[in-house]
Parts: C-alpha cells; sequence; structure tokens
C-alpha cells in the first residue's frame, strides 16, 4: 500500500507551508513599520529590511526544525499513531522550551557573529508571547494535519475495501454465468449427438473456441464491442447448427462504435435468454435483432413465448444488471412493449481506468 508514503509527503508539504506563513505573520508588525518610518523609529529604531528578513528566515527554519523534532519524538506523520492529551501537553511544553533555547541562540549569533537582527526593545519584549504562539501554532497544526491524514487513510482504506469487494462480486457473477453457458451448451451438443453426429463433430470443434475464448478472458472486466460480436458470432454459429433456419439473426452494427467498452458475453447471454424463452420451430422462427442506436447496443425479438418457460427475465439478465452497476453505475434498459421484447445496453467510453484489458 502506497498510502502512508502519500500521507508523509504530505505531512511535509504541510508542514512547509504552515512554517513559511507563520514565520510572516509572527513578524508582521516589524514588516508593516518597514512601510512607516515614523512608526518604525517610535517602536522598532534602527530596524533595517535585512534585519527583518534575517528574523522571518531564522523562524522558518526554526519552525521546520520544531516539526521535525515533534515527527522525530511522537510520530505525528504517521496515521497509524495514537494521539493522547498527555502527548500533546508534553509536545506542547518541548515545542516552547526548545523554541525559547533556539530564540537564545539568534541571539547568541547575533552578538558574537554580527548576524543582522533587531535590537529593539519592544521586539524583546514580544519574543515570550511569540514563543507561546508558536508553541500552540507547531503543537495545534501537528493535532490537525494528524487527524486529517488519519480520516483520509481510513478513507483510501475503506475505497480499497469496496473495490475489493466490488471485484469479488463481479468474479462471483462472471463464475455463475459461465458455468450456466456451459451446460446449456452440452444439452445442446447432448441433442445432435442424437440427431446428428457429424453435426456434433463441427458443433464440438466450434464448441472448443467459444469455450477457449471464455478462459482466455475470464479476467477482463470489459471488453470492445467488435470482440463482442468476434465472440457472438461463434456463438450464433453454434446456435444456428442446432436451430438451422429456425432461428434468424439481424445485425446491424456501427462500426465507429467498435472501440466502445461493454461487460463481457453480454450479446452471448442476451442471445442465450431470448432463445431459453421463446419458441423456435418452423411455424414460428425467431428473429433476434442486434444493432446499435444512440450510444447503446439494443438486443430484440419479437415475443413467442414457450409454454413452459420460467417467469422473468432470470438470473442472466439479473447478473448482467448487477455487472453494469458494479462497473460503471449505469442501469441496462428492458422494456416488453408491443409484443417486442428489448434489452438495451449503455456502450461506454473507452478510458484508462477501465480499458479492454481490465483485470
Amino acid at each position: 500500500m502506497k498510502a502512508p508514503s502519500l500521507f508523509r509527503d504530505k505531512y511535509w508539504l504541510s508542514t512547509l507551508i504552515i512554517s513559511a506563513v507563520v514565520a510572516v505573520l509572527i513578524h508582521f508588525p516589524e514588516v508593516l513599520s518597514l512601510s512607516d518610518s515614523l512608526e518604525r523609529q517610535e517602536l522598532f529604531p534602527d530596524m533595517q529590511p535585512k534585519d527583518v528578513l534575517n528574523e522571518i528566515l531564522f523562524t522558518f527554519i526554526s519552525l521546520l526544525l520544531l516539526f521535525g523534532l515533534n515527527t522525530l519524538v511522537f510520530r505525528f506523520n504517521s496515521p497509524l499513531v495514537r494521539v493522547t492529551t498527555p502527548k500533546m501537553v508534553l509536545s506542547f511544553l518541548l515545542t516552547w522550551v526548545v523554541n525559547s533555547l533556539f530564540g537564545q541562540l539568534f541571539v547568541w549569533l547575533h552578538h558574537h557573529f554580527d548576524i543582522p537582527a533587531i535590537d529593539a526593545m519592544m521586539h524583546h519584549y514580544l519574543h515570550p508571547l511569540r514563543d507561546f504562539i508558536i508553541a500552540c501554532i507547531v503543537t495545534g497544526s501537528n493535532y490537525i494535519i494528524h487527524l486529517i491524514h488519519k480520516q483520509q487513510r481510513v478513507m483510501v482504506e475503506n475505497e480499497e475495501l469496496r473495490t475489493e469487494s466490488v471485484r469479488h462480486q463481479y468474479e462471483s457473477l462472471k463464475n455463475q454465468l459461465n458455468p450456466h453457458m456451459l451446460f446449456n451448451s452440452l444439452n445442446t451438443l447432448l441433442s445432435l449427438i442424437r440427431e446428428s453426429p457429424t453435426k456434433a463433430i463441427d458443433y464440438t470443434q466450434e464448441l472448443s473456441r467459444v469455450l477457449r475464448y471464455t478462459l482466455q478472458d475470464d479476467d477482463r472486466r470489459s471488453v470492445t464491442l467488435a470482440e463482442e460480436m468476434q465472440f457472438a458470432e461463434a456463438y450464433i454459429y453454434l446456435m444456428k447448427m442446432r436451430y438451422e433456419d429456425n432461428l434468424r439473426f439481424d445485425i446491424h452494427i456501427d462500426q465507429s462504435m467498435n472501440s466502445m467498452l461493454l461487460p463481457p458475453m453480454s450479446v452471448q447471454l442476451l442471445i442465450e435468454n431470448a432463445i431459453k424463452h421463446n419458441e423456435i420451430s418452423n411455424r414460428n422462427p425467431l428473429t433476434i435483432s442486434i444493432r446499435t442506436e444512440g450510444g447503446m447496443l439494443s438486443v430484440s425479438n419479437r415475443i413467442q413465448p414457450k409454454r413452459l418457460t420460467p417467469a422473468g427475465p432470470g438470473i442472466g439478465l439479473d447478473n448482467l444488471a448487477i455487472r453494469y452497476n458494479l462497473l460503471w453505475q449505469q442501469e441496462i434498459q428492458i422494456s416488453a412493449e408491443n409484443g417486442i421484447f428489448s434489452v438495451r445496453l449503455p456502450l461506454q467510453q473507452p478510458r484508462n481506468d477501465y480499458e479492454s484489458t481490465d483485470n
């Protein structure tokens, strides 16, 4: 998991920004007085711009060191660490003491190495208050940043768990579909063996191609329309071998939509569903229409129900609807009007996050 490393990077970026902003604001009176010569002489006599810049720079470095010290001692940059009240009190006291020592160090450097600094009495009076404010800011910022990163980590983990759950649900649904198709195909093969052994041999060869395709593409969440139609044509061949001229197909696919995405075996499932629920005979041949229209793939047929047919669309359509919802949070459209049963599948634009080679 890359989350902890990401949180550490954000922690240091946050402390860098906070240190820069606070370093300027804590010396805002001096910065403001630079633009007013009268006020500068009254409050900060003999103060020069380089003195203010040195003060800001030293405060900035001190803040970074204080954040680093707190990180080293209390590990605020880790969302896994438990932050307690005693730990916050210790952090505040440690920051206050160390910051006071940093201030004394800067005064010592100023006097012994002639480093530019502000010597005004008002500036020295403000030091204790500034030390207290800095201790509050550093401790409070550490606590707030820690809580934010901890919450973000929880959100990332929840999203990872949700994604993993969706993946398991999706794979479970696909595993229900493949045995279902195999069972129906074997029933068809059994019928052909009894009726025509020659056709059964050809059927077995085509069935092996279909099963090889399903096994090779079992780990893909989406395929292009072109790939899906190639597989559907192989499946159509198998069905036409059994039903001959009693099963017909009217296929019109816009070639410009070949790169659009949909779940694998969607068309095969809809063809199988139409065959399962409708009478197919010399007197009532079944025509299945497959066409693209308005960014969707439509599979429809005239309703000619069998005498003994399970009620409702069945597990296949239910699974397809769930797969669409899991992958793209979209609904398939199912209608039965004017004697026509139709299923419309929204086709998805290919993107990097769900290409046809998705795992």
